[in-house]
């Protein structure tokens, strides 16, 4: 089977909504704050946040920079009114150019080291009125970015739950299409906004359609790299790609290791 199982997007849904009411439970939360950057994963979540646990218990907050394109400024306060959410808009920029101003330090890397910093800033923020409210936070990654390390440790990838975190990208877009949300969030290119121009199948080198193929056949099935190339029609080069994002970015998703310690034997 080359394509990803069709979604059952009802039971998806209800499945989620369940598990959010429970995790807000068991941590005897008031509720959940939500990053909301105007793209579709985060819309997805905020509208699943607010089918659980009530539009009155949900806090988004908008945090656009000088590289956050202005309809994902627009798209992520309109969702805001839209779901009827308190929330809150705070640019990032003059947070972010202290720290540049203290620091005066470039390297070869700069602008993916600005990127991540610009995640960190956001989640900071996020978590201070987690705490403040009493809430949990949500993360808005999908099983796609997770599995290749599409995101910045300790910034969009801290959270306390993920409540989108099994759905590959493709379901991303299934399961808003039928909760929703609106046409132009779905229809337009996927992007983070931590630097000019830039888009996410861009940066991760191929289409969301072809990855989350290889991703299916590569983690869920467990298919060799061979047998992927040959039942998509990718080359072995492309699979490689993604089968080495996957192991170089594992150490993103676990609890950061410790060597064990030596016992004196008496």
């Amino acid at each position: 089977m080359n394509e990803l199982p069709k979604l059952d997007t009802k039971t998806t849904k209800e499945s989620i909504i369940k598990f959010i009411q429970d995790k807000v439970s068991e941590a005897n939360a008031k509720g959940l704050v939500v990053g909301l950057s105007g793209g579709i994963d985060s819309t997805l979540t905020a509208y699943l946040a607010t089918e659980a646990v009530g539009k009155e218990n949900v806090f988004g907050i908008v945090m656009p920079s000088t590289t956050t394109p202005t309809e994902d400024k627009i798209h992520g306060t309109d969702i805001a009114k839209i779901l009827d959410i308190d929330y809150k808009e705070m640019a990032i920029d003059s947070v972010l150019n202290e720290f540049l101003y203290i620091t005066q330090y470039k390297t070869e890397n700069e602008q993916l080291a600005i990127g991540n910093l610009k995640a960190r800033i956001r989640m900071s923020i996020i978590y201070y009125y987690a705490n403040s409210k009493g809430y949990l936070v949500s993360g808005t990654g999908n099983k796609s970015e997770i599995l290749i390390g599409y995101f910045t440790k300790h910034g969009d990838g801290a959270c306390d739950i993920e409540p989108i975190g099994d759905l590959y990208k493709t379901d991303v877009f299934e399961l808003a299409k039928y909760m929703g949300v609106p046409e132009e969030i779905i229809n337009k290119p996927p992007r983070a906004g931590l630097w000019n121009n830039q888009t996410d199948e861009d940066e991760i080198g191929m289409t969301y359609e072809n990855l989350d193929k290889i991703l299916y056949q590569y983690n869920d099935k467990e298919t060799s790299k061979d047998e992927i190339a040959k039942n998509l029609d990718i080359s072995i080069d492309e699979i490689d790609m993604i089968i080495n994002k996957v192991k170089r970015n594992a150490h993103k998703s676990k609890v950061p290791e410790s060597p064990e310690k030596t016992v004196m034997v008496i």
